[in-house]
């Protein structure tokens, strides 16, 4: 079992903490919150151990959670490669590129291991289809969100689609060639609703729509390829498989057949994937630990999640 403390005890941090603490592959010593009054809350309603500061906790774990606000995530990261320590970052990896590729550097340099908690890559809607995406030339995705003032110190772009852009980017084997987006603020000072046309080198287009101002909550992304037509609900956490193959000579009473203007006669059938439950984010912090543990590549690495948030602010550039 990996020692590992946890930095932030906020909304999210709670759910890390009590998560390692399940886990059997961890063994949770404490966390730290830099606000005095939350941090002795958390103490004394679940019993974790409060570090005095940051330098200490690193001092006493193998793994460092960092589940602190985007501002701090470099500081945080930096403090903990040097010590030796192994980091599991929050999504987004860090406040700019550079400071991304400085911590690439530095585990590289000090010959640790980072993650990043690009949760998504871990829903059970995609991780049941993802073997069957194959070369999409077209995939659209939509991520709408009740309006929550946590998070809107950041444009929509780093709150809720780099999301999506990491798992487009971990599906499209190919470069982005252009982007061009559009942005709108209307309750916070950053974008809360945003659209955005990726064109990637291979003609590959991904269209992204974001908003946290929206009356319902939607998390839909659509890939179409060659003969398919694949949706992952990563919301309702279900999928649809549409695909087409050549018509049999001879269709029966319930087939589904398309004839097209040449003449052809496809047969359209549906396959419905075994959508396995699970926690996501306990899944996203024992692999992490499998990935140490076994010296192997962690499934969201620090490279991954930088070119997240490298697609990101080519996004908010273009606003």
């Amino acid at each position: 079992m990996l020692n590992v403390g946890v930095l932030g005890a906020g909304h999210l941090g709670k759910i890390h903490l009590k998560l390692l603490q399940q886990s059997k592959k961890y063994n949770l010593v404490g966390f730290y919150d830099p606000i005095e009054e939350n941090a002795e809350k958390v103490a004394k309603d679940f019993g974790y151990k409060a570090f005095k500061n940051v330098s200490e906790l690193i001092k006493n774990v193998d793994v460092v959670d960092i589940v602190t606000p985007t501002l701090s995530h470099f500081d945080c990261a930096k403090e903990s490669i040097i010590a030796g320590k192994h980091i599991f970052i929050e999504k987004p990896i860090t406040k700019t590129i550079e400071q991304a590729d400085a911590l690439i550097e530095l585990t590289e340099k000090y010959k640790v291991k980072g993650q990043v908690g690009h949760v998504e890559r871990f829903n059970p809607a995609f991780t049941a289809v993802k073997d069957k995406i194959h070369n999409p030339m077209f995939i659209e995705s939509h991520r709408l969100a009740e309006f929550n003032p946590r998070g809107t110190d950041v444009p929509v772009v780093l709150d809720l689609m780099i999301h999506d852009i990491d798992i487009i980017l971990s599906i499209v084997n190919s470069k982005v060639a252009h982007v061009s987006a559009s942005g709108v603020s209307v309750i916070s000072d950053t974008p809360d609703i945003a659209n955005a046309r990726v064109e990637f080198e291979n003609g590959c287009v991904a269209n992204l729509t974001a908003s946290r101002i929206s009356l319902k909550n939607m998390r839909k992304t659509r890939f179409f390829q060659k003969d398919a037509y694949i949706a992952v609900d990563f919301f309702e956490k279900a999928t649809e498989v549409v695909r087409m193959k050549d018509a049999p000579e001879k269709p029966g009473d319930f087939d589904m057949i398309l004839q097209n203007a040449e003449g052809i006669k496809k047969q359209i059938y549906f396959e419905n994937p075994e959508v396995q439950a699970n926690n996501a984010i306990l899944d996203e912090l024992e692999t992490f630990a499998d990935a140490i543990n076994n010296n192997t590549t962690p499934i969201v690495s620090l490279k991954q999640g930088t070119e997240a948030l490298r697609v990101a602010h080519m996004i908010i550039n273009d606003f």
